[in-house]
């Protein structure tokens, strides 16, 4: 089953728990709490006040019924109603007959135990633990303080605590484990997903690894292996410059991974920092601000950069000029005429002009809608 259908099958188990509640609470207290109500209402020192009790209680389960209905929860309102609940038991009690507790009169002791644990099912264990320890201390004290209670009278509530206690008590554990099981699904779930997201990660990384070792295989293995079997001499300009170059492009290839804010810049910088090694002085300056090329692009604006400054003797001027629809590359080097690399990628051109012993080239690409 997919995580989506455990979720609803979880969903669907705590609606059925609320609803099966519910309805021992109302069968509760509009069966043998309301008969046991009226054929004893004679005999209670204000029926007034147990009709008020049952009437609050009645209100409550009515309640609950509309938010069961609407798939809503008592949220900040349960404090109250559980306080009313609490109350009108009191209520009953003060006006129940002396030496009645825990018998058929007194309808109250089987009825505001699952009224209670109904407004809170959907919390803590120890929520619904407390109350229902408050409501059993409130029929204690009645007994044991306004009656004069027999051991007949005690094993009679001790018997009777068994179901009025632990019966919705048990309700409210299950409610506890299911919520519990969702919760421990939901940390699952969560895991499952970060887990899946570091896999997903990891193989993105790893593809865009074997992308760089294709991309440099066809240029830098010849290389090194020309430098390996002795026929590539490293004392060689020509052999210099290609290392200068492969260097400057690997640099390049894993500048592109960097997460920068500006990532053209930033791959000059790389580029820049391979010819500052050889002696080459290099400057950068930038004007203006544009929009951020794709990878593709950038490599097409960097690539003659990069052949430019691998030539150049002693000194080079990088200059970067943009706008809101293009970005243009400008190299001025001292170095010899060269046949500059065509661009792979459509809409950058380059342009180089010799003079003398200086080289000017630029590189721009057009950001077309």
């Amino acid at each position: 089953m997919s995580d989506t259908g455990e979720e609803v099958t979880r969903a669907q188990l705590r609606h059925g728990l609320r609803i099966a509640t519910l309805v021992v609470a109302m069968a509760t207290v509009f069966g043998p709490g309301l008969t046991n109500l009226m054929s004893n209402i004679d005999r209670y020192q204000s029926s007034l006040a147990q009709l008020a009790a049952f009437a609050a209680l009645a209100a409550v389960l009515a309640g609950e019924a509309t938010l069961l209905v609407r798939g809503r929860s008592w949220g900040r309102s349960r404090g109250p109603v559980i306080a009313v609940v609490l109350i009108v038991s009191a209520l009953s009690y003060v006006t129940l007959p002396d030496g009645r507790t825990s018998t058929s009169v007194d309808w109250m002791f089987g009825a505001a135990n699952w009224v209670g644990v109904v407004v809170l099912l959907d919390r803590p264990l120890r929520t619904a633990a407390s109350f229902l320890l408050a409501h059993e201390l409130t029929a204690l004290l009645h007994l044991l303080l306004l009656d004069d209670p027999s051991r007949a009278d005690l094993a009679r509530f001790a018997t009777g605590s068994v179901t009025v206690f632990g019966l919705p008590l048990c309700a409210a554990v299950m409610a506890a484990v299911t919520r519990g099981l969702s919760a421990a699904a939901a940390t699952s779930r969560g895991e499952i997903e970060r887990v899946r997201v570091a896999e997903a990660v990891a193989a993105e990384s790893h593809g865009r690894r074997q992308q760089r070792f294709a991309e440099l295989s066809a240029t830098t293995i010849p290389l090194l292996e020309g430098l390996a079997d002795g026929s590539l001499r490293p004392e060689d300009p020509a052999v210099q410059r290609r290392c200068a170059i492969e260097a400057a492009r690997m640099r390049r290839l894993f500048a592109e991974a960097d997460d920068v804010e500006n990532p053209l810049l930033h791959e000059l910088r790389h580029c820049i920092d391979v010819a500052d090694r050889k002696g080459v002085v290099v400057e950068l300056d930038t004007r203006g601000q544009w929009p951020e090329p794709p990878v593709a692009v950038r490599r097409d604006l960097t690539e003659a950069v990069i052949i430019v400054l691998a030539t150049a003797v002693s000194r080079a001027r990088v200059t970067v000029i943009g706008s809101a629809e293009l970005v243009s590359v400008n190299v001025v080097a001292d170095c010899r005429e060269m046949n500059m690399p065509s661009p792979a990628t459509p809409g950058v051109e380059v342009e180089a002009l010799n003079s003398d012993d200086s080289l000017w080239m630029e590189a721009r690409w057009q950001r077309t809608s």
